[in-house]
């Protein structure tokens, strides 16, 4: 071979790089992350765990195109299409019923994996938890069942609170059934129950003033995503309003709430990235078993309690699977 022969090929070798390099690229596979909330969300890291266990790492062998709705909850339609515009390969969607709600409704042929916190059979999502049948699958981690058993405890621990307040996100698909649930409950046990709603920052704000005129006793605060994103708000406020509340999850608790009654949403979302990767890997949707929690966590803060002037009943410590002292 002559020599301008050989330095030709080399060169023609070169200029190919890019494009293989682009063609490597677009093989990558992408995870369309749709959330309700803002980049602030602490889980993602352990999404990115469970993805790992099944051999993906973000940058290395696959691609995450995320889309935050801010606690805005109606752009959620629009940023699931948009991910189906890009032809995701999978949809992860978390941050609420609402999130897997929207990524239902703009494709029945992209697999979706969800975080659900209600009845996804009862909400339509899918066909039965056993056997999804659709293009859905993922965790359900019972959040809103919860509802009766936190207003139970609330009771345990604050018996002689005739007036409790329950605090609900309005724009959640879910506040109806947390309302109802939770009234349902208040007349079983012969309390009074008054319920505030607020979806905003000033509207936590306005929802506390109302607390003192309601002489409220004791405060449930319903499960959503966006009272997590505003836990210390939340948990300052009861403090300040000297007030007994309970929530849904342990995050409340590290940051000084009362109490806590929930699923652990590390375990959960370490199982959301586990069901991405197995997708990714070529299993369906709807062979995949809608997860569901075996053990949910209870949460008491001393530290709290004693600055309230609570003494925690010996019974309910006792139960208790994690205590802050």
């Amino acid at each position: 071979m002559r020599r301008r022969d050989v330095v030709v090929l080399i060169g023609g070798a070169g200029a190919f790089r890019p494009l293989a390099s682009h063609a490597q690229q677009k093989a990558m596979p992408v995870i369309g992350y749709l959330n309700s909330t803002s980049p602030l969300n602490p889980f993602v890291p352990v999404f990115r765990q469970g993805l790992s266990e099944n051999g993906y790492v973000e940058g290395q062998n696959v691609t995450i195109e995320y889309r935050w709705a801010e606690n805005h909850y109606e752009r959620l339609p629009a940023l699931a299409a948009d991910l189906v515009g890009h032809k995701v390969d999978v949809i992860a969607a978390s941050g609420g019923d609402l999130s897997s709600r929207a990524a239902k409704s703009a494709t029945s042929t992209i697999p979706i994996v969800s975080i659900i916190g209600g009845d996804p059979v009862a909400a339509g999502l899918i066909a039965s938890l056993a056997r999804p049948g659709g293009n859905l699958t993922g965790v359900s981690f019972l959040d809103v069942e919860l509802t009766p058993k936190r207003l139970e405890l609330l009771s345990e621990l604050v018996p002689q609170a005739s007036v409790i307040a329950l605090l609900v996100n309005p724009s959640d698909f879910n506040a109806e059934r947390i309302m109802r649930d939770a009234q349902e409950t208040a007349r079983t046990k012969g309390v009074q129950l008054f319920i505030l709603k607020a979806s905003t920052e000033g509207e936590i704000d306005a929802a506390f003033a109302a607390l003192v005129e309601l002489r409220a006793g004791a405060l449930l605060v319903g499960a959503d995503p966006f009272f997590l994103i505003r836990r210390e708000q939340l948990v300052a406020l009861a403090s300040h309003q000297a007030i007994p509340a309970i929530y849904s999850l342990r995050e409340f608790a590290a940051v000084g709430g009362l109490i806590c009654y929930g699923t652990s949403l590390t375990t959960v979302y370490r199982q959301f990235g586990i069901y991405a990767g197995r997708i990714l890997k070529g299993e369906k949707p709807a062979d995949l078993p809608v997860q569901q929690p075996t053990k949910f966590e209870l949460v008491i803060n001393l530290k709290t309690a004693r600055g309230l002037g609570l003494t925690v009943p010996p019974a309910l410590l006792a139960r208790a699977d994690e205590v802050i002292e």
